[in-house]
């Protein structure tokens, strides 16, 4: 399966990629990198929904300068794996059960057959829940998690009691394949950076842009009514009191001061119910706090660095 490659965002060096496919039939698309020296483990890289391999990139070469190797892929439904509808700018998905499957396809066919321990995942809002829902039931897979804006809760109002029977009712409609009420069609990272919820810093938006204007496939539009009533039943899993105590790897949970897409107090609330969690807040960042100015970066890789024990420096 290739990457896309723009002027401002080449594949970083020694790129294998291939395809996986999952036990109810989705075929995903994976990359990895070996690490650049002596390897001190893997980073599993887990995306948010609407993003790709591609958008990761200097992540990727970040990581990899760390002495790490590194692994991505697209979920089901975005990026360049299998798409369930016919309109592939849809965000669908059945059950985040789903995506739990894809998870386990690729930690058992790419990186336990070719990366040793210790295994990091690195999970960025919706992937923050999908790494927090493998580690609560027990799988085992990651020594460690750090967690970027997670998608544990939502603001007030979208997650709201009445929202959420909304959207169950709206799917037993048959209504579950149509965009949100105000959704559409336009990929995520092709609208305007004015105003946006994701990130400030104009050079990283623009990036990503090109690489969706460079390779439309990649892009993904709003979420579908499937999707969202899935996601609050994740969401409602996640805030029973007790799983917390149920994760045992050590976590660092990072939030965005400034995040409008999910709840920063949610992540605080579950991070003070785990006694194997950190936390830590950037002020001023927004959602997508690897994506966001350098300044805030910065603070998130001397996290990284610390939570990681590394003495290496971006």
């Amino acid at each position: 399966m290739r990457l896309v490659a723009t002027a401002g965002n080449p594949v970083p060096d020694g790129a294998v990629t291939g395809e996986v496919t999952t036990r109810d039939g989705a075929a995903l698309r994976f990359a990895r990198w070996d690490a650049e020296s002596r390897s001190r483990g893997a980073v599993c890289l887990l995306q948010g929904r609407a993003e790709f391999i591609e958008k990761y990139f200097e992540t990727v070469r970040e990581l990899k300068s760390r002495g790490f190797a590194v692994v991505t892929f697209d979920w089901r439904g975005q990026g360049l794996s299998a798409r369930a509808l016919t309109d592939p700018r849809k965000g669908y998905v059945e059950s985040f059960r789903r995506y739990d499957a894809d998870l386990e396809a690729v930690m058992a066919e790419v990186v336990l057959p070719h990366h040793r321990r210790p295994l990091i995942a690195l999970a960025h809002s919706m992937g923050g829940a999908l790494a927090l829902r493998s580690a609560a039931s027990g799988r085992g897979f990651f020594d460690r998690i750090i967690l970027t804006a997670p998608m544990i809760g939502l603001p007030s109002l979208a997650s709201s009691a009445f929202a959420g029977s909304t959207f169950r009712a709206m799917r037993a409609w048959g209504l579950g394949g149509a965009y949100i009420p105000g959704g559409r069609g336009t990929p995520m990272d092709l609208r305007p950076f004015a105003g946006n919820p994701r990130t400030s810093d104009p050079e990283r938006h623009a990036r990503n842009a090109a690489i969706v204007a460079a390779a439309p496939g990649l892009g993904l539009g709003s979420p579908t009514v499937a999707w969202v009533d899935a996601a609050f039943e994740a969401l409602r899993e996640l805030a029973e009191p007790g799983t917390p105590g149920q994760i045992r790897e050590p976590m660092l949970i990072v939030t965005a001061g400034q995040d409008r897409i999910v709840s920063p107090a949610a992540s605080a609330l579950f991070a003070s119910r785990s006694a194997a969690a950190s936390l830590l807040t950037i002020a001023g960042a927004r959602h997508e706090v690897l994506m966001e100015r350098n300044d805030f970066r910065q603070h998130f890789w001397s996290a990284f660095d610390s939570f990681c024990r590394l003495t290496t420096t971006p």
